[in-house]
């Protein structure tokens, strides 16, 4: 289709009929309205958007979405997509799933769908609680959390969801804040953009079971304290007053400074988004010694699955020429497959 001829959609087009069932509050609202404002920014048709689910409070996504989509099975996002993706190319296919459909049950598959570099955008809602089945800890919960399922604090060390998406060879891999609505949009964008599996960790509040999981990140007077604001090419400054920053030790540990007294923004790290091993550094920065870093981690280009797929068959069609499938089925009780 034309620019000439396109139809120009609104946020309202990728609105369904379906009534918002999720409870009052919870940060997944501010996850769609989002996504629905992004969307008819792009320039695509609705018919060509697909959105796949799991299971979770997330994963009932596809039905306020006006476009095709698939509420599948438990942890199983990824491998279903994956089918989509490689059968259908042209397609933007996007996975929503949640810290325990995706990293508990489903932690193979995400894992998968990421080294292969499938052309998916992976939206992961971490509200690092348990919300649909009521308040058990999940593999984001922090060590010690009390939960219905961990009594007395639970006694595992939580994943990073970001560690794991660089771990698995993600081409891009990104971090923001459910109720941040310009940078979850930008975010949005540049995973909608980037050529390859894009991985988007959303840091969702779940005011049922786990009010306040990601509160210094959100609260107008610990904000600015609390998170780092990756920018390719840019020190990496933050604070209240931008008068604090990172820079690396001499023994190529991070560690926060105060600017002044000797110490300026040429010291920082300045952040490279195309940088793997610096980007998995920073994924390792926790609170209360660091802030959390938000934004793009890494946006590297490699082939895609999908790509490397439909090259092989070309290839094969190449070389072996048009097969007739009914003639094989037909030509005997065995079959030569060369």
């Amino acid at each position: 289709m034309s620019d000439s001829t396109a139809v120009k959609l609104s946020k309202k087009d990728f609105a369904s009929d379906q009534e918002v069932r999720w409870c009052p509050g919870c940060g997944d609202y501010a996850v769609l309205n989002q996504v629905q404002r992004v969307l008819p920014e792009l320039g695509v048709p609705r018919e060509n958007f697909v959105f796949i689910s799991g299971i979770g409070c997330s994963s009932r996504f596809p039905y306020y979405m006006n476009t095709y989509g698939f509420h599948s099975i438990h942890g199983r996002a990824p491998a279903i997509a994956t089918g989509l993706k490689t059968a259908r190319p042209e397609l933007s296919v996007w996975v929503v799933t949640g810290d325990g459909d995706a990293l508990s049950i489903g932690g193979n598959h995400l894992i998968h769908a990421l080294r292969r570099n499938v052309d998916l955008k992976i939206l992961l809602f971490n509200n690092r609680i348990y919300g649909l089945t009521k308040g058990q800890y999940s593999p984001t919960s922090e060590s010690g959390k009390v939960t219905k399922s961990t009594p007395v604090g639970s006694p595992d060390y939580p994943f990073d969801p970001i560690a794991i998406a660089l771990g698995a060879e993600a081409s891009f891999a990104a971090r923001s804040v459910d109720v941040d609505a310009k940078q979850l949009h930008d975010v949005l964008r540049r995973a909608y953009e980037h050529k390859g599996a894009a991985f988007v960790e959303i840091l969702q509040n779940c005011n049922v079971f786990n009010d306040g999981a990601w509160a210094p990140l959100t609260e107008k007077a610990t904000k600015a304290d609390a998170q780092i604001v990756l920018e390719h090419g840019k020190p990496l400054v933050f604070g209240k007053d931008r008068d604090r920053g990172i820079r690396l030790s001499p023994r190529l540990e991070p560690e926060v400074v105060e600017l002044g007294n000797g110490v300026s923004e040429s010291d920082l790290v300045v952040y490279d988004e195309r940088n793997p091993a610096l980007a998995y550094l920073l994924s390792r920065l926790e609170p209360p010694q660091f802030p959390t870093p938000v934004g793009v981690f890494l946006a590297v280009s490699k082939p895609t699955y999908e790509q490397r797929v439909a090259e092989q068959i070309a290839a094969a069609r190449e070389q072996l020429g048009e097969g007739d499938v009914d003639k094989l089925l037909r030509q005997g009780d065995t079959w030569a497959v060369r």
